[in-house]
Formats: C-alpha cells, sequence, structure tokens
C-alpha cells in the first residue's frame, strides 16, 4: 500500500497503528509521544489520504470511512498535528497549499448576500446547541485564562472585562458592537459601563436571543442589536468593538472593513479587534473546515492586517497576542460537547455529532500544534487618544472585577 509506504516518513512523533481495509495492520512509530490505533474501511483511502489529508482525514472520520480502534479522536488528530511538517503528501500537498493561496480569493469573496449565508451555515443553527457546550453568557470566542484554575465561565468574564478596560469606556459613549453574537459583549459595556451599544449579526437566531436578553435585562434602551452587514452601518461611534467576527470578513475585504471602520470612528474613538491569527505567515484555510464549518472564513496572519490599518493611517495603539488561551478555550468547549453528546445526537445525529467533535478537536490542537493565536488590536486615530503606558488596563481590570464580584454577591 502506497500510504503504508509514505508514513514511515511522516510518524517522527508518536506511535500509529494503522489497519488498511484490506485488514492488515500496519504499525508506525517515532520518538516518544501519544498513542493511536485506528482502522480504514474504504480502499480509497489509501490514496485520497495522500492526495489531501487536511480533507479526506477528517471526513473519513465524519462519515465513518474511518473508525478509532484504541486511543481516541484527539490521540490520532495529535499525532497528526504534531507530524504535519513531514506530511507523505509531499508534492501533492504542496501542490495543493499553491492552488489553495491562488484560489483564496475566491473562497474568501465575501459580498453581503454570501456573508448572510455563510453566517446562516453555523451560526443559525439549533439554540439548544450552543447553550450545551458554551459558557452560561454565550461567549463564542477565546476566554481569558488569567489562572490555571479559571473555569471557563471566569476566563469569559475575564476576557469581556479584559476588552472593556481597553476601550477606555466613559458613562454615555456609543458603542458599536460589529459581530455581536447573541449579544454578552454588549450588555456587559452597558450594564458594566453605562454605555450605548449597538451590536450588528448576521444571524436570526443570534438576533432574537440578544434582543430577548436585552429585554430581561432592562436594557432596551441602551442596547439595540440589528440584523446588519458592518457596510450597510452609518452614523459616529466613540468606541468600535469587534470580536470573532474578523475571521469571516476575507482578504478582499480587508480594505473595505478598515475603510469602514476609519469613516465610523470619531476623530478621539478607540477601537478594539478581537481576531484569531496566525504566527507564521499568510496561508490558507484548512479545506474540510471550509466547506463544513466555516465557508468564506479565514484567520489572517497579523502581516495581512497591520499593512491596511497603516494605509489608512491609523494608530496601531496596543497589540497582544493571546497563545493559548483559545486552545484552553476549545477544551473546555469539547469535554462539554461530549458531555452532553446524547442531547446533541437527539437533535442531529451520530454523524453531527462527529463533524463537530472533529472540529472543536481539530481546532484546539491547531493553537497547540499548528501555529494559531488570537490577537488584540487596539487602534486609534490621533497619536494622544490612548494612554502612554498599559497600566491603565489593569487598573481598570482590578477596579471593575472587586466591583463585579461585590455586586454579585
Amino acid at each position: 500500500m502506497l500510504l503504508a509506504s509514505a508514513l514511515p516518513r511522516f510518524i517522527r512523533i508518536g506511535r500509529l497503528s494503522l489497519i488498511d481495509a484490506a485488514g492488515k495492520t500496519h504499525v508506525f512509530e517515532g520518538s516518544p509521544g501519544p498513542s493511536a490505533s485506528v482502522r480504514l474501511h474504504d480502499p480509497s483511502l489509501h490514496w485520497k489520504f495522500l492526495l489531501s489529508p487536511r480533507f479526506y482525514v477528517p471526513d473519513a472520520y465524519m462519515n465513518g470511512g474511518l473508525t478509532i480502534e484504541e486511543g481516541s479522536l484527539y490521540d490520532f488528530l495529535d499525532i497528526l498535528t504534531l507530524n504535519e511538517e513531514g506530511s507523505p503528501g509531499g508534492r501533492l500537498m504542496r501542490l495543493g497549499d499553491i492552488a489553495g493561496r491562488v484560489l483564496r480569493s475566491i473562497h474568501q469573496y465575501n459580498p453581503v448576500h454570501r456573508a448572510r449565508r455563510n453566517v446562516e451555515h453555523h451560526y443559525d443553527l439549533s439554540d439548544q446547541l450552543y447553550e450545551l457546550f458554551l459558557d452560561r453568557d454565550r461567549q463564542y470566542s477565546c476566554a481569558y485564562f488569567q489562572s490555571p484554575e479559571d473555569d471557563l465561565e471566569t476566563a469569559q468574564a475575564n476576557k469581556k472585562r479584559h476588552i472593556a478596560a481597553k476601550l477606555l469606556l466613559r458613562p454615555g459613549q456609543k458603542v458599536l458592537d460589529i459581530g455581536s453574537g447573541w449579544g454578552g459583549l454588549a450588555l456587559y459595556l452597558a450594564s458594566e459601563c453605562g454605555a450605548e451599544v449597538t451590536g450588528l449579526t448576521l444571524s436570526q437566531e443570534q438576533l432574537k436571543v440578544a434582543q430577548r436578553r436585552a429585554a430581561a435585562a432592562g436594557l432596551s434602551d441602551r442596547v439595540h442589536f440589528h440584523l446588519r452587514d458592518y457596510r450597510e452601518e452609518r452614523g459616529e461611534y466613540d468606541r468600535i468593538v469587534s470580536v470573532g467576527m474578523f475571521e469571516h470578513v476575507g482578504v478582499n475585504q480587508y480594505g473595505v472593513f478598515f475603510d469602514k471602520l476609519n469613516a465610523l470612528l470619531k476623530p478621539d474613538g478607540v477601537a478594539l479587534l478581537h481576531s484569531i491569527g496566525r504566527m507564521d505567515g499568510p496561508g490558507t484555510t484548512n479545506p474540510w473546515i471550509r466547506k463544513y464549518i466555516f465557508p468564506g472564513g479565514y484567520c489572517p496572519a497579523l502581516s495581512e492586517v497591520v499593512p491596511i490599518a497603516e494605509r489608512r493611517r491609523l494608530w496601531i495603539t496596543d497589540i497582544e497576542v493571546l497563545r493559548l488561551h483559545y486552545a484552553e478555550t476549545l477544551r473546555a468547549w469539547r469535554v462539554r460537547f461530549e458531555h452532553n453528546r446524547e442531547q446533541i445526537r437527539t437533535l442531529y445525529d451520530e454523524r453531527f455529532c462527529r463533524m463537530w467533535e472533529t472540529y472543536l478537536v481539530g481546532a484546539e490542537l491547531s493553537f497547540r500544534n499548528q501555529g494559531m493565536l488570537v490577537f488584540q488590536m487596539q487602534l486609534a486615530k490621533t497619536v494622544d487618544t490612548v494612554p502612554l503606558t498599559r497600566d491603565y488596563i489593569t487598573d481598570w481590570e482590578r477596579a471593575h472585577g472587586d466591583a463585579s464580584e461585590n455586586r454579585a454577591a
């Protein structure tokens, strides 16, 4: 089998036992690391895994063509991601990567109508699904673990407080939240900072929940959510925040995004962009993720974003890189997902469960083994809008952490 002859050059870390479609066992072992045994049920996977492993490996597990015999899916994908630099695809995979780069402007072509469709694909799933693995506030983005003892609820509260501190908000200021999700951050900025917040989403399901939450909190007079693309927004804002939405913009629209941010931000305004990124320069979206999980999505390198901001004459007043915070967030989501797997299977089916298990495991490992990160970029129009040191961030977080704990008590 060609795959079996290629894998010894690939497995440098860990131990992989592969039972091929004919029932023959092949064992590949490198230096100490994770261990797993898998079985292939379809002979075509022997060549498909060589042609495009990033697509066909998760696809085979999702559809039952590959099953885990020993260990877990996490162990299996840990082996693959740790060893991916020596991937057996060789020239074929390199050609695939080149083709992906050539075609990525097409993959990420996101005019308003297509952006709506892409959002519906992922975010308009059953409302109950997200209740079963997110925190109570439904923060569907990287949490902020200030301590190894922080649980998911605490880390997501840390994240909102950390972002609010960087926004330097004063009571009564107008905030635009681009990609407001289920409304948690907007409600926090209104209740904790006294801001007037406009939230934008393209998800009907998120909009309904966010509006319901604003009403229940008695904040409907200060927090307004709209089903609206950022390119359709008008007006001026003291502060603009966008968390976990920039990954859906697409490289073709980066200039449009920053032009719009510049136009909407007041002369003394502050903006905060929170996005997944990558440490090794421009790349492409995993083809399986692009097809099944986030159509039109792409996580940029800072080298793709910074020049766009520079050309708009925006000051990048602070950049913070969060490395393993998202890995820990995804681990917590994965544990909750597995705990509630039977309920999720009832909502959908086993194939859906395997698809989302693969997504959550693969995403976590991309942060642990493959150079993915999260960056928070603070922007302003003038040189003196933001204090000259970062002490204000820590001071605000300490003060409002104590205040929040006192109110909760």
